[in-house]
């Protein structure tokens, strides 16, 4: 398998952490390259379900090394936690899962600056975080005032600590909230530090070394395309870049070095917490997409708000991303549908647009133009090849391509690693 980066192409839970999984098969690196454990990838494996928020998806494959790049904000205890969860069905970490010593470390005082903001926001100002500490952290990183794991697993993290912990302490009493105690949460990171140090390691070297020596390596961004602090509806975003040109950024690996793009998209839509929605759906089928789908966030555990595919919402990540090919998700989701809808355009102040507005409050004023399609109201679970699907499952998937412009590659009808179709990839 080439050098591959796996982008969500909608606004998160699309389904990547299932192709992710599927990949891995012959993958012998897989590399988180931003976000933090606000994000949540779910693994199926046979009727076992593994939610992972921090660790690469890859890691139920045991020939795979699994990084966590420097463009990630890593929570040390959420890792500890996590690492022991996968490590007690089994799973061997020892030599498999690194940590790089540039990424950030999100601490308390991130957490709960995180929630006083969104606490304190008035109904139109909520972003919808998850609070766990990751935009403020990010805060830090871009003011120049971050703590990253080499300064965690460093002797003087100590007295660097204190300083920080004594700032932040300060923001948080002007905002209203409880101060922390800085001897105990360094004391509580230092005993972290020593368990996590054995995985600490230079990442940007070690991914460097693996693509030169011809190694099979897979990106695996969290979030999505429109959840990215750049292109995404912005304010309501993640606070780093999701898309194939955080790869670099995030993994330290140069752009010439990667082959191909996979973009990842449900055959229908979703989004969790605030913000513009253009095809969201709040009568009957939306309660349907929700319930037949298990739309609920692997992190939050809030009820996604589920819509029609929205073509222009995939055509722009699909631009933005340069994507190959489509790995198409929960295809049997709609297999109940008499009549499905996709989004092909806006309608906007009398105006017809094909692409994303930046301006947030135009794009809230902006209405869907569908095109109707025939279901097939069959079953779509038990194919295990693309021509077992019913002629007009085939046809909705394909006129997804034609409105896209992008080939399809795998095609999902099902949670479970052989629930998954693959022609191109």
């Amino acid at each position: 398998m080439p050098i591959t980066a796996l982008v969500g192409a909608q606004w998160g839970d699309e389904g990547k952490g299932k192709i992710i999984d599927v990949l891995t098969e012959e993958a012998d690196m897989v590399v988180r390259y931003q976000g933090g454990n606000n994000a949540g990838h779910t693994v199926k494996i046979g009727d076992e379900t593994h939610i992972l928020h921090l660790v690469p998806s890859g890691v139920f494959r045991p020939q795979t090394v699994c990084v966590i790049g420097n463009g990630v904000v890593v929570d040390p205890l959420a890792l500890l936690k996590e690492m022991a969860d996968i490590q007690s069905r089994g799973v061997t970490l020892k030599n498999r899962l690194f940590v790089s010593d540039r990424a950030h470390v999100v601490f308390p005082y991130h957490r709960a600056l995180d929630e006083t903001r969104e606490t304190q926001a008035t109904d139109i100002q909520k972003i919808g975080t998850t609070k766990r500490g990751i935009g403020p952290c990010y805060g830090d990183k871009v003011s120049r005032v971050g703590l990253r794991i080499a300064d965690l697993v460093d002797p003087g993290f100590r007295a660097i600590a204190r300083r920080r912990i004594e700032e932040a302490n300060r923001i948080l009493e002007a905002l209203g909230a409880e101060p922390f105690d800085s001897d105990r949460m360094i004391e509580d990171y230092t005993r972290a530090a020593r368990q996590i140090a054995p995985y600490v390691t230079d990442s940007v070297a070690l991914i460097n070394r693996a693509a030169k020596e011809g190694r099979s390596i897979l990106f695996e961004g969290a979030q999505g395309a429109m959840l990215d602090i750049d292109f995404g509806t912005y304010p309501y975003v993640t606070s780093s870049n999701g898309t194939a040109g955080g790869v670099c950024t995030g993994a330290g690996i140069a752009p010439h070095r990667i082959d191909r793009v996979i973009g990842v998209v449900k055959a229908y839509t979703t989004r969790v917490g605030q913000g513009p929605f253009p095809t969201e759906l709040t009568d009957e089928v939306g309660k349907l997409l929700g319930r037949e789908g298990q739309e609920f966030g692997a992190t939050t555990g809030r009820p996604r708000r589920c819509g029609w595919f929205d073509a222009v919402v995939a055509r722009y990540a699909a631009m933005i991303n340069g994507v190959d090919f489509w790995a198409i998700t929960k295809l049997d989701v709609l297999d109940s549908l008499a009549t499905i809808r996709i989004g092909v355009a806006y309608e906007c102040d009398g105006e017809t647009r094909d692409t994303i507005p930046a301006n947030i409050r135009m794009l809230e004023r902006c209405r869907p133009v569908y095109e109707e399609v025939e279901g097939w109201q069959t079953s779509t679970g038990n194919a295990t090849r693309y021509e077992d699907l019913p002629e007009r499952a085939k046809a909705y998937v394909n006129r997804l391509c034609e409105l896209t412009g992008v080939k399809m590659g795998l095609l999902s009808v099902g949670p479970r690693r052989e629930s998954t179709l693959r022609l191109a990839v």
